[in-house]
C-alpha cells in the first residue's frame, strides 16, 4: 500500500473529482469545488497551509485541507488570540474507507505541515449528525468541545 500526498492544483483538480463521496453530504464535508476555492483564497493572502490531494497506489482516494485559520466570533475561547490551523473538507473515496487510510492521510498531512510551517493546535467541525467521524477524530488527539457553529461541533487537538 503505497498513500502519497500532493497538493491540490488546477493541474490535478478533475482528478479529485473523481474521489467518491456521494454520500457524504456538502453539510457535512466541504466538497473539491469549495476547497479549491479556499485553495485559491489561502494563496491569494498568503496563509499558510496545504490542500493535499491523497493517492492510493497513484489513485486519487482522498482529499484534505491544514491551513492557517482565520479566527471566528464562533471560535472556542481556547483558540482565541493565538495561531492555530483549521482542517477542512477531509473526505475519502467511500470505497476506501475503514481500511485505516483515513488516520494514515490524517497524521501525515498534519506532519507535513508541521514540519513546512510549524506546530500549532488544530482545530475542525464535525456535524452533529456525523457519529461515525467523531470517533475517529478522538482517537486521534481531538476532543469535542460542546461548542456549536451551526450544526457543527468544534473539536480541538491541542498541543
Amino acid at each position: 500500500m503505497d498513500i502519497t500526498l500532493e497538493q491540490l492544483t488546477h493541474d490535478n483538480y478533475d482528478e479529485a473529482l473523481t474521489i467518491d463521496r456521494t454520500d457524504i453530504p456538502n453539510e457535512w464535508v466541504d466538497d473539491v469545488p469549495a476547497l479549491m476555492g479556499f485553495t485559491d483564497y489561502g494563496a491569494e493572502h498568503e496563509l499558510i497551509g496545504h490542500t493535499f490531494l491523497a493517492r492510493l497506489d497513484g489513485r486519487a482516494v482522498g482529499i484534505i485541507m491544514i491551513g492557517e485559520a482565520l479566527e471566528w466570533d464562533t471560535d472556542p475561547e481556547e483558540m482565541k488570540g493565538k495561531p492555530f490551523y483549521r482542517v477542512m473538507g477531509f473526505a475519502l473515496d467511500k470505497d476506501q474507507r475503514n481500511k485505516g487510510l483515513g488516520g494514515v492521510i490524517l497524521e501525515e498531512a498534519i506532519k507535513k505541515v508541521y514540519e513546512e510551517f510549524g506546530r500549532r493546535s488544530l482545530t475542525l467541525g464535525v456535524h452533529k449528525e456525523n457519529t461515525r467521524v467523531r470517533t475517529f477524530y478522538e482517537r486521534h488527539g481531538f476532543r469535542p468541545t460542546g461548542v456549536y457553529e451551526g450544526n457543527d461541533e468544534y473539536f480541538l487537538r491541542l498541543l
